[in-house]
């Protein structure tokens, strides 16, 4: 059986001006799959994941999001397809002023359809499901240590149960151990929700123990595209110069030529 179509990207161009940012990009995500993308910056990851989900349109080629065209739908069915997701920002991007279960109930908040009573259930159920307990929903931001904010981020990321989950350099800022912590709870969660994902990343620790494939952008296209093993092998310079340093080596178990 075929596995189900999540995001296609067919012959996708990027133009600002006379500069281009994608040139011919193909890329097919299935479900269920963590898709590591990978590039310089400025290799254009951030606005290929908007061009994912219909906040930019490419200047050529289409983007098709869970089977729909996203140049062919109405607004109102573009925004219930981003109800599907949840994001991760880098860096977590919560509210300052906001406690830690204000931060969580703030997507839920957006229905009035879900009740109050609810909606402190499912904050509690989310901040479990990340490894947090109750003591911390009065909280601030400013009050929690690094992990603690990316965890609160996570659960909100996860609150309206999102198929499709958009992570932006999950790791950065944390310490090896905490960065190790929070990848292996992401194993976790994604064994027991099954959500598909796209995460930005630049940690070879993170690619080899969560992503399920990758995708590396350089040259304005994809270069390699594959498991975290295969592409670790190929010979592009980009691709060579990220895989086959002393870390990339111990990692991957990459001999070095």
């Amino acid at each position: 059986m075929t596995p189900e179509t999540i995001i296609d990207m067919e012959h996708v161009w990027t133009r600002f001006g006379q500069h281009i940012v994608h040139e011919d990009i193909n890329l097919r995500i299935v479900r269920g799959e963590i898709l590591g993308l990978v590039g310089s910056s400025g290799s254009g990851k951030t606005t290929l994941v908007r061009e994912m989900i219909g906040l930019d349109q490419p200047s050529a080629g289409h983007v098709s999001l869970f089977g729909e065209r996203l140049d062919q739908i109405a607004h109102d069915a573009l925004a219930a397809l981003r109800n599907r997701c949840g994001v991760l920002f880098q860096g977590g991007a919560l509210f300052s002023a906001l406690t830690v279960f204000e931060n969580v109930a703030f997507p839920l908040q957006e229905y009035p359809a879900i009740e109050p009573a609810l909606i402190r259930d499912l904050v509690y159920m989310k901040l479990t499901q990340v490894g947090l307990g109750p003591e911390v929903a009065a909280r601030l931001p400013a009050e929690l240590s690094g992990g603690m904010v990316k965890r609160v981020a996570l659960a909100r990321a996860l609150a309206l149960e999102p198929e499709l989950l958009f992570l932006d350099e999950p790791t950065s800022g944390l310490d090896p151990v905490t960065a190790q912590a929070f990848v292996h709870h992401l194993q976790g969660l994604h064994r027991e929700l099954g959500f598909t994902a796209v995460v930005i990343t630049h940690d070879l620790d993170l690619m080899h123990d969560l992503c399920t494939a990758l995708a590396i952008l350089a040259d304005h296209r994809i270069v390699a595209q594959g498991s975290p093993a295969e592409v670790a092998e190929n010979p592009h310079p980009f691709v060579a110069s990220m895989f086959s340093g002393e870390r990339g080596q111990r990692v991957f178990g990459i001999t070095a030529s």
